[in-house]
């Protein structure tokens, strides 16, 4: 047995606890979350549902492919593997179709090239940029998303870049 193998069952030992410490109903308080938690996946639907449908459009219609050539020049001078560019386009939009992505690239180049190395850094530094984007301003009162969104995918790309330089230099 390890230590960490108990870190979860104490912290929730811990909790309930304190909540009987404070004399706080647990039951209740966790059903309110719960309904609360109902709630805000109801509200965040329809922009999930949109950011899987543009996805899916965006892929399918050969557009992906298409900007993936039309970006390789540019990826190449800045020290990016080319073979990284839909992985690095499709990061932004979409967790689970990167993950099979970087699952492609461990299988087809191996897991100590370089390339999966750099792969590996940006899927660790970057996020899925419109994904979060749906689920935070969807619960705000933020509706000009004019500079949150290049900002961030400029963060992705620059990421991007630094990874290659990092993986590139260890």
């Amino acid at each position: 047995m390890r230590v960490s193998d108990f870190i979860i069952p104490i912290f929730i030992i811990f909790i309930f606890a304190f909540a009987g410490f404070r004399k706080i109903n647990t039951y209740q308080s966790f059903t309110k979350g719960a309904k609360s938690a109902v709630k805000l996946s109801i509200d965040i639907l329809p922009f999930i549902a949109t950011i899987l449908i543009a996805i899916q459009l965006f892929a399918r219609s050969g557009l992906l492919d298409l900007l993936c050539v039309a970006l390789s020049p540019v990826m190449s001078v800045f020290g990016i593997p080319v073979e990284l560019t839909h992985f690095i386009i499709l990061k932004p939009f979409s967790g689970s179709g990167s993950i099979a992505l970087f699952q492609e690239i461990v299988t087809l180049h191996g897991p100590d090239s370089y390339i999966t190395r750099v792969a590996s850094v940006i899927a660790g530094s970057s996020e899925t940029v419109f994904y979060i984007s749906a689920v935070y301003f969807s619960k705000t009162k933020i509706r000009n998303l004019s500079y949150a969104i290049p900002v961030a995918l400029f963060c992705v790309f620059l990421a991007a870049v630094l990874a290659s330089l990092v993986c590139l230099v260890i």
